[in-house]
C-alpha cells in the first residue's frame, strides 16, 4: 500500500534525520531495508525497540560492514535497490568501499541519497555538530527566542527533520522520478544547514524589504505581536492566538468582549506590548476550555496548546484519525494522505532479524552461511 509501493530503498543506520528520512519513505509504502551494525553503536537515546518509532515500518538486519563478505552482501542489495540512504559523515561510506562509486557502478539507476549537517563538500564538512549548530550556522537560530532572550532551541524539529529528513526525502523522490525517464541515478547531497536556511527564505525576503527586524521577539511571527501569542489561562494552560489578517482580528476582539479602541492598531509595534498586556490580563480570567467554547466554531485562529498526551485526544485529530497506538505506544499516522493509494497503517519498530534478506532475493541456505560466519546477526 501507499504511493511509494514497489520501490526498494537500502537504509545505512544512523541517528536523526536520515532514518526520519526512511521512516517517512517507507510510510508512504517504499520496501526499506536497514542495515545496522552488529555491535550497539552508543550513538542516541537508547531504549526498547517499540518506542524507537523513527524505526517503525521497515525490518533491520545487522551486517559486519568492517567485513568484505558484508559490503558484498550490502552492495548486493543495494544492486536490487532504487535508492540508497545514508548519514555518515563523509568518506565514512567510501572508507567502506560503498561510497557512489561502486554502489553506481553495481547499480547505475541508483539514487544515492547523502545526510549530513554540513554537506560532502566546504571547510566544515569533516567536522562533528547536531542540530543546533546546523541552525544556528542557517541564520535560524538567532530569530527563535522571545524579545530581550538569549535563541531558544525550537527542539531538533528545524534542522534534523525540518531541513534534514524532509528534504532528502524530496531529494531522494526527485532523483527517482528523474531516473524513471533518464534511467540514470544520481548522488542527492543534502546538507542541514542549507535546508535549514531554506525554511528561511521568505524571511530574507521580510527582513530585505525591511518588514523584520534582526531584533528577537519583536516581530509579528516571533512572539513580539500581541495578536500572534500565546497566553496563559485562569488553570495555567496556554492559548495560542494568531489572528494576523484584520477580519480574524476583528472576531478574536469581538469574542473576548473587546473594544477595539481600548486595543493599539495591529500595525503599531511600539503599543504592542500594550496590547499583549491587555490580553494576558483577559485570557487569565477563564480557564483554557471555557475560553475554547467560546471560540468554537469561528474564525479567530485560537487554539489550545496541547501536550504529547493531550494533541492525540482531541476531537479533531480522533476525527481524522490523527494517531494510532501499536503495541501501546501513541503515534502520528503517516502524512500526506493519498486517496487512491492508501497509506497503510505503520507497523512497529523491530530489532535486526536477517530473515528479513528473503525479502530480497536471499535464501535460507544464503542467509544460515552468512550467520555462521558472523557476518549478519
Amino acid at each position: 500500500m501507499g504511493p511509494l509501493s514497489g520501490f526498494r530503498i537500502v537504509e545505512f543506520a544512523g541517528i536523526g534525520p536520515a532514518p526520519m528520512c526512511c521512516m517517512l519513505l517507507a510510510d508512504l509504502g517504499a520496501d526499506v531495508v536497514r542495515l545496522e551494525r552488529l555491535e550497539p553503536s552508543g550513538l542516541g537515546v537508547q531504549s526498547p525497540d517499540r518506542f524507537k518509532l523513527l524505526h517503525r515500518s521497515r525490518p533491520a538486519i545487522a551486517v559486519d560492514l568492517k567485513h568484505k563478505d558484508g559490503v558484498a552482501l550490502a552492495l548486493r542489495l543495494v544492486g536490487k535497490a532504487d535508492a540508497l540512504v545514508e548519514g555518515f559523515r563523509p568518506g565514512v561510506m567510501e572508507r567502506l568501499g560503498l561510497g557512489p562509486e561502486p554502489c553506481l557502478a553495481s547499480n547505475p539507476r541508483l539514487v544515492y541519497g547523502r545526510m549530513t549537517g554540513w554537506g560532502q563538500t566546504g571547510p566544515l564538512a569533516p567536522t562533528a555538530g547536531h542540530d543546533l549548530d546546523y541552525i544556528a550556522l542557517a541564520g535560524v537560530l538567532h530569530a527563535v527566542g522571545r524579545a530581550g532572550q538569549k535563541p531558544t532551541p525550537p527542539l531538533n524539529l528545524v534542522g534534523d527533520f525540518g531541513g534534514g529528513a524532509l528534504y532528502l526525502a524530496m531529494g531522494v523522490l526527485a532523483a527517482l522520478l528523474e531516473a524513471s525517464r533518464s534511467g540514470k541515478g544520481q548522488i542527492v547531497d543534502a546538507a542541514m544547514a542549507e535546508g535549514a536556511a531554506s525554511l528561511l527564505t521568505p524571511f530574507f525576503g521580510l527582513h530585505a524589504a525591511g518588514q523584520m527586524t534582526l531584533e528577537r521577539g519583536v516581530n509579528t511571527l516571533d512572539s513580539g505581536a500581541f495578536f500572534y501569542e500565546t497566553y496563559e489561562c485562569a488553570d495555567g494552560e496556554f492559548i495560542a492566538v494568531a489572528a494576523i489578517e484584520p477580519k480574524f482580528y476583528a472576531e478574536l476582539l469581538q469574542r473576548l468582549e473587546l473594544d477595539p479602541a481600548s486595543l493599539p492598531k495591529q500595525g503599531d509595534r511600539g503599543r504592542w506590548p500594550e496590547g499583549k498586556a491587555t490580553l494576558a490580563a483577559k485570557f487569565k480570567t477563564k480557564r483554557r476550555d471555557e475560553w475554547l467554547s467560546l471560540f468554537e466554531g469561528g474564525d479567530a485562529c485560537v487554539a489550545p496548546v496541547l501536550s504529547l498526551e493531550e494533541a492525540p485526544r482531541h476531537p479533531h485529530a480522533v476525527a481524522r484519525h490523527s494517531f494510532v497506538e501499536i503495541e501501546g505506544v501513541t503515534q502520528p499516522v503517516p502524512a500526506p494522505r493519498f486517496s487512491r493509494t492508501q497509506n497503510a497503517t505503520p507497523t512497529a519498530p523491530k530489532p535486526p532479524d536477517a530473515d528479513a534478506l528473503r525479502g530480497w532475493g536471499l535464501s535460507a541456505d544464503e542467509i544460515a552461511t552468512l550467520r555462521t560466519a558472523k557476518i549478519v546477526g
